[in-house]
């Protein structure tokens, strides 16, 4: 039983290395923002600088659109290896582009594949784990992906020179930072991403798409390797009772009205894990951290900082999903964010700078990693019922990113308009607004199936 969880182990460590290069990638650009700008010379323009941190997350979109419908057609196996190589090839192209429009493609190309493996790890790992421990596993990916956050954040500390306190744009732009400095922030992708794809081959095949492609016996040989014989035969006929052998449910399958409980749901869900505001920390550490009185060089140390809070926070996550259950969770970060805002906001309002508010942001983070940053992904990778899961992760993964987009382009600007003080207070009134759909809407999945979960949210 033991070389049989270390198997379920590592499959699920590989698989999530799709969570930890979607992690780096996503966050790279935090690092690396105050040195391109000043090489593409945007840093005077607003919409610009939206524009660039907004053009991988219009890649996503995309990503996530197509990534469930292909993986239903040929497989999750087949789409993580492209994702894979997706990441290798654009994290190069990016770093060695010399214009602004190349940047913004290869940015675009590179959102792909983080669309493609924000979607399909989650549901693979969903896919393969056995009932008792499917929330821990899920949410190793979130794991990964936060340690491919904090790669993201310490490499960019590490390759970054330090910058003076009173550098010009000029000063910056003509330094080994400007130049070349952030061109190597994306170039250490390729490291994770060259692994991520030579260990993907070993990588069984989903066994649930498996028995969907009426393929019983390389599922079951799957399944004997995850949980012995009689594990097998038991998942294998559970998978029969919910959906019919070889029928491929398309976008026109997964809007029937007997599905729109469980999408209204993933919808809702992943809106409000971007719309609850914590990610602009990550995305835009740089302003923040200005604001509250640090130089440059501080602000990289103090986002290494934010991201071991986020490591230390999701271990966390992960002993409690599986004994709290996904429900009280995602209260306790709804509700928990709502007042910690307030405290931000007021602290911006108040002027309070230095320590005192980097403690509050920490505190935000802390509180999104243990609950709603890892619990989303294990809720919406288990609602969905199995005839529709690849389909209807892509339309949930979508509005993640369209939802992400919209956060990380309108922020510059809502901060500009409102305030930072009136930015995180509008955060905190949508925490509020999602605590109390999650309290009147959200099922609690904790310790069922997912077939039993499917039988129990799917009335025909």
């Amino acid at each position: 039983m033991k070389r049989t969880n270390l198997y379920l182990l590592l499959i699920a460590l590989i698989s999530a290395m799709g969570g930890l290069l979607f992690g780096y990638d996503w966050v790279v650009i935090g690092g690396a923002k105050p040195f391109y700008e000043q090489y593409f010379a945007i840093a005077g323009s607003p919409h610009l600088q939206g524009l660039a941190m907004s053009t991988a997350l219009m890649g996503c979109l995309l990503g996530a659109l197509t990534a469930g419908r292909l993986s239903d057609r040929f497989g999750r196996k087949p789409l993580l290896l492209v994702a894979a190589m997706l990441f290798f090839c654009t994290s190069y192209a990016t770093g060695a582009a010399t214009s602004f429009l190349w940047f913004n493609i290869f940015r675009f190309t590179g959102g792909i594949a983080i669309g493609m493996a924000s979607s399909l790890s989650p549901m693979y790992i969903a896919e393969i784990a056995p009932t008792s421990i499917r929330g821990r596993l899920v949410a190793v990916n979130q794991l990964t992906t936060v340690l491919g956050i904090l790669s993201a954040q310490v490499v960019n500390w590490l390759i970054a020179e330090p910058v003076p306190v009173d550098a010009t744009g000029e000063m910056i732009a003509a330094s080994w930072n400007g130049q070349t400095g952030w061109r190597w922030m994306f170039w250490a992708m390729m490291v994770p991403s060259g692994l991520f794809f030579m260990l993907g081959w070993l990588l069984p095949e989903s066994p649930r798409w498996l028995v969907i492609q009426g393929k019983d016996s390389k599922a079951q040989s799957v399944l004997v390797r995850l949980g012995g014989m009689e594990y097998a035969v038991e998942e294998i006929a559970r998978v029969h009772t919910t959906m019919d052998t070889g029928v491929q449910a398309g976008f026109r399958e997964l809007f029937k009205r007997k599905y729109s409980r469980v999408l209204i749901i993933g919808i809702v869900l992943a809106v409000f894990q971007q719309w609850c505001g914590t990610n602009v920390i990550f995305n835009y550490a740089q302003e923040i951290f200005m604001a509250a009185g640090y130089g440059v060089s501080d602000v990289l140390m103090n986002i290494v900082i934010t991201g071991i809070t986020n490591v230390v926070f999701t271990i966390v996550a992960m002993f409690l999903v599986d004994k709290l259950g996904r429900k009280v969770l995602l209260l306790i970060g709804a509700f928990g964010l709502a007042l910690i805002y307030l405290l931000m906001g007021g602290a911006y309002f108040l002027h309070v700078s230095g320590v005192a508010l980097v403690v509050i942001v920490v505190l935000a983070i802390a509180c999104y990693a243990m609950t709603l940053a890892p619990v989303m992904w294990v809720v919406v990778s288990e609602i969905f019922p199995n005839k529709i899961r690849g389909v209807a992760m892509s339309v949930a993964t979508f509005a993640l990113w369209a939802a992400c987009t919209v956060l990380t382009y309108t922020f510059p600007l809502l901060n500009s308009g409102l305030g930072a003080a009136g930015t995180f207070w509008l955060y905190g009134g949508i925490c509020l607004a999602g605590g109390v759909f999650t309290m009147f809407y959200v099922p609690e999945t904790k310790g069922k199936s997912l077939e039993q979960i499917e039988k129990e949210l799917v009335k025909e």
